[in-house]
């Protein structure tokens, strides 16, 4: 999709731009009176037919596919949440850093899964320069630019983290949008698998911060430079080797059966559609199959050449350097003691081709219920990997980088499926409009001070109105001062969250008006305490 930057008003001689009255142009300043002479004109006669003719059109109150509206309670779930993130970054010592949504499209680079669609998953439109402006589709490309951009002016290593939207402009279907929210940590200018490693401990730190149990969770490891060895002992041509990957990618999904049919001839599904194979000979596919079913639980230098011994027989130094830092990353996550939450998975491939070393994903694994009422395991919430190429698009000068993406949405899904995130605002205690706006305002004002949320109705409705709308608020408080309160010193509460539960076991509305239970009246003075009071008692 392509957006074009809005026409602009062409300038006429210092005279405002004319404007329509009923479809009639006229100087603007003057609606009434002719542009030319100043002399007024009688009105313009309308009958059914000219009415329905200058209707104006109106646009369809309509979202655009792949995009979404968030209420207030997701987005206050979303803070909080994002703020446990925020926390545990800066406690690795990660410092904040915001870049425009906006980047240079050549910028970005042709790094988005479908490479034979440059520039094409991005929305860009061209700006007064005849510059391509696209927003970005992560936040990795725009501090490529910012690294590059700054790079002198830097610490390194320079250590950041990033929150914002990102967009794909991709087919959107069910759970898959154009527009949605990263979380992203990232360390440029150390080639050490040290940082990779302390990214993989500093996740594992956010998913128990969030309320994850250990066995709720696996952060699982892999090397592009072990992909592209066990490719290349296998001598698997470039053309196929996109193929090949993908294949190796659906392990978890296909099992080790429907990968070898991929690795083949190809592979039909229950739908009937076929998927064409990478056409391997027997003994290639072996390779890979080698590769896949058998990696130590808990890799060291040792066992990972033996085990890359039994893969591709005499060719270990094809693969040592990917190995080594495999075993260097495992050796300090073991002594973090994070050791049982990370795994070395092979089948770890990540999509965009920028990753050049260590790559790893975030996996939940407990169950939840598909939308066909299937218990599936939820899968990945978070990925990253080693990126040591993307500044010198820029500079001509690698600049080693390590980062890790979290998927905002997907983790919030995951924390209120386990009942650790729950879709709710703070308390909101609605002070009624009794004929004194101003000490309406005074009332909210006494209860902000003591830091609780208060709301001042605004609207033009008499008390019964005034209550459903605070129930439609979900308020869980009414503060009603009437005249007679006024004139009494005191104050009317109504708790509206116990009053809800307690009408459940009131049969008739007489015996509602004589019990009037979850109503209190208090002094005026005992305002703040009596609500602090009666808030703290609420689920």
């Amino acid at each position: 999709m392509t957006l074009l930057a809005p026409s602009r008003p062409r300038a006429r001689g210092g005279r405002p731009p004319d404007i329509l009255v009923n479809n009639v142009p006229q100087a603007a300043g003057f609606p009434c009176r002719d542009a030319a002479s100043g002399v007024g004109r009688r009105p313009v006669k309308t009958n059914a037919s000219t009415m329905a003719k200058d209707k104006p059109l109106r646009p369809k109150a309509r979202l655009p596919r792949g995009f979404r509206d968030r209420s207030g309670a997701e987005l206050a779930a979303e803070r909080r949440m994002l703020e446990t993130v925020r926390g545990v970054y800066e406690t690795y010592g990660f410092s904040a850093l915001e870049t425009p949504a906006f980047e240079y499209t050549d910028a970005l680079g042709k790094f988005l899964p479908d490479v034979d669609r440059p520039n094409e998953g991005v929305f860009s439109l061209r700006d007064e320069d005849e510059q391509w402006l696209s927003l970005r589709y992560d936040l990795t490309a725009p501090l490529a630019r910012y690294v590059a951009e700054n790079f002198q002016d830097l610490p390194k290593p320079f250590r950041r983290y990033a929150v914002g939207r990102v967009w794909r402009n991709e087919k959107p279907g069910p759970g898959r949008f154009r527009e949605f929210t990263q979380f992203d940590a990232d360390t440029v200018g150390s080639a050490s698998p040290a940082a990779d490693a302390e990214l993989l401990m500093m996740v594992c730190d956010v998913l128990k911060a969030l309320g994850l149990q250990a066995q709720d969770f696996a952060l699982k490891v892999n090397n592009r430079k072990l992909l592209d060895a066990v490719l290349d002992a296998a001598r698997i041509e470039p053309a196929r080797r996109g193929v090949v990957l993908r294949a190796i990618d659906k392990l978890d999904r296909l099992g080790i059966g429907g990968v070898r049919e991929l690795l083949g001839t190809g592979r039909k599904d229950e739908s009937g559609d076929f998927t064409k194979g990478a056409e391997l000979e027997t003994s290639q596919v072996g390779i890979i199959e080698r590769f896949l079913a058998s990696a130590p639980p808990h890799p060291t230098r040792s066992n990972l050449e033996n085990w890359w011994e039994a893969i591709a027989p005499g060719q270990v130094e094809r693969a040592a350097a990917g190995l080594a830092e495999i075993a260097e990353i495992f050796a300090l996550v073991g002594r973090s003691g994070h050791q049982d939450r990370i795994h070395l998975d092979p089948t770890v491939v990540r999509g965009l081709d920028y990753y050049t070393g260590p790559v790893f994903e975030a996996q939940l694994t407990f169950p939840v219920t598909n939308e066909a009422g299937e218990a599936v395991i939820f899968g990945s919430v978070a990925g990253g990997g080693r990126y040591d190429d993307l500044v010198a698009r820029f500079t001509g000068q690698s600049v080693p980088a390590t980062g890790i993406s979290i998927g905002v949405s997907r983790l919030m899904s995951a924390l209120m499926s386990r009942g650790a995130l729950t879709l709710a605002e703070e308390p909101l205690v609605l002070v009624l409009a009794m004929g004194d706006v101003g000490r309406t305002f005074e009332l909210a004002r006494q209860l902000r001070q003591a830091g609780i949320r208060a709301e001042a109705y605004v609207g033009t409705k008499r008390v019964p109105d005034q209550l459903k709308y605070a129930d439609k608020r979900g308020a869980a408080i009414a503060v009603i001062e009437g005249e007679d309160e006024r004139t009494a010193g005191t104050i009317i509460l109504k708790d509206l969250a116990l009053g809800l539960e307690l009408a459940k076991s009131i049969e008739t509305r007489a015996a509602w008006v004589q019990e009037r239970p979850a109503q209190t009246t208090i002094g005026r003075d005992a305002l703040v305490e009596e609500v602090t009071r009666m808030l703290g008692r609420q689920p």
